[in-house]
């Protein structure tokens, strides 16, 4: 028998004796069982730091690479997938795949460029002219006016192939960058558009008014300059003091010939439109219409 303690703080040393199933069972809460709680879902885990911060910094994460990939990474494939918002804020990379004219090209947009894989074996620019014609951006050249090529039953214009001869060797299959402004009636992007030679870069718009290729847009609806009017302008003032390109005087045969005594004055690619319009007005043909083939 032992001795009754007389020290109320002196613990018992006695060992308990371990519970069997019956007394747990009796000890748990009404309305529970044993099996519930053995499948009981422990929330009090994920209350943890340990679990809570990488959990918050995983989705946080994932967001923001959700977010980037939209804005950064998506690629466009055509111009009807530009949203308004993009316009004026934003800018398109990619790699010229073909030259229409002097003045507009197509875009094949890689967003990222070499960083996001573009131009390595497993991620290329197709070839393929169909698998093209619906995942390339019409664009075209901001603030300048090419000289036209003969097209849908109208002549071309004098200097119309010298300006698509340098376009196509300044800018076909190398990686530009443009800077668009709007979408015109054509559903063409109209931008300011720059190419790298030798790590510097280059406005291909003002390029071509250096050279006596092409006119500042003379247009007064749907004209855009970005913020390059003003350079425009005074390279085409230039090139016109330096008779270049179609600003060029009469050469030492055409003299001879008597190109000078009759010489008319340079037709811009604006007048040369109005006037292929006038004419298409009064001979009552569709405007701009490529004329149908004569039945045989």
């Amino acid at each position: 028998m032992p001795w009754p303690s007389i020290w109320p703080f002196t613990s018992s040393t006695t060992p308990e004796k371990p519970k069997d199933e019956r007394s747990i069972l009796e000890d748990l809460p009404k309305g529970r069982d044993w099996n519930h709680t053995l499948t009981a879902f422990d929330w009090d885990h994920y209350k943890q730091p340990s679990i809570i911060i990488p959990s918050l910094a995983l989705t946080v994460t994932t967001l923001f690479m959700v977010h980037l990939y939209k804005k950064y990474l998506r690629r466009i494939p055509s111009s009807e997938y530009i949203r308004p918002g993009f316009f004026r804020r934003r800018s398109l990379f990619g790699t010229v795949t073909r030259v229409g004219d002097g003045d507009n090209f197509r875009l094949f947009h890689t967003p990222g460029g070499r960083l996001a894989g573009w131009g390595w074996t497993w991620r290329k620019v197709p070839s393929d002219k169909k698998e093209l014609s619906t995942k390339t951006i019409h664009v075209r050249l901001a603030g300048i006016d090419a000289p036209e090529l003969a097209h849908f039953g109208r002549p071309s214009q004098p200097y119309g192939k010298e300006a698509l001869e340098f376009l196509t060797g300044y800018i076909l299959h190398r990686r530009v960058r443009a800077y668009i402004y709007r979408r015109d009636q054509y559903e063409r992007v109209v931008g300011t558009v720059f190419v790298r030679k030798w790590g510097i870069k280059h406005d291909v718009g003002l390029e071509m008014l250096k050279r006596g290729l092409a006119t500042v847009y003379e247009a007064k609806y749907g004209s855009e300059f970005g913020e390059f009017e003003q350079k425009y302008r005074e390279a085409e003032t230039d090139a016109r003091a330096r008779k270049v390109g179609m600003w060029a005087t009469p050469g030492i045969m055409e003299r001879l010939m008597g190109g000078t005594a009759g010489e008319k004055p340079l037709e811009s690619p604006r007048a040369y439109k109005k006037r292929m319009e006038e004419l298409e007005r009064e001979k009552g043909m569709p405007i701009g219409i490529k004329p149908a083939k004569p039945s045989k």
